[in-house]
């Protein structure tokens, strides 16, 4: 009896591995890709969505100076609002970048209202070949010059993740 039970269980268990989707229906499964990324400054995470659901949450790393909008170049801010991820780097200094469209027409206009250069080259990337070693552990400070970095590892990931095109919200 006790037998019966070990091989009924150990068969649903199997079963239950080798039935994923794209077994069971005999069609490859797509990946799940990002169809927006959202950034909270605030909490230090960034998160890749697909039909308003959360694929996945990375920790993250800011400009130096990460509180309120970036409004000129310089000012080692992180920008706020809604942008698109436009254009990747792969021989980026800082690993697999992806560029952010900042500055858009409202930042270019604040900037030369104030007689400023609203600055540029805003992007997601890891970090450089000489701090790859430090990892995740890059994060336990912002450094960066108002980009969004994310660990190397991390950072393949998310180029596999988020095509060119996708739209990213950075909210304070």
């Amino acid at each position: 009896m006790v037998k019966r039970i070990i091989i009924i269980f150990v068969t649903i268990l199997c079963v239950s591995f080798l039935c994923t989707p794209s077994y069971c229906s005999g069609k490859d499964r797509v990946p799940d890709y990002a169809d927006k990324v959202v950034v909270i400054k605030s909490k230090r995470i960034m998160m890749l969505l697909k039909d308003g659901e959360i694929l996945k949450i990375y920790k993250v790393a800011l400009g130096k100076n990460p509180f309120g909008h970036k409004t000129r170049a310089g000012d080692f801010k992180t920008p706020e609002g809604t942008y698109i991820l436009d254009k990747r780097n792969p021989n980026s200094r800082f690993y697999l970048s992806m560029h952010i469209s900042y500055p858009n027409e409202s930042d270019r206009l604040n900037a030369k209202n104030n007689g400023v250069s609203p600055g540029d080259n805003i992007m997601i990337h890891g970090v450089s070949k000489e701090l790859e070693h430090l990892g995740r552990f890059h994060r336990l400070s912002d450094w960066t010059n108002g980009c969004v970095a994310v660990s190397n590892a991390e950072m393949r990931e998310i180029w596999q993740l988020v095509p060119d095109g996708t739209t990213i919200e950075i909210r304070p």
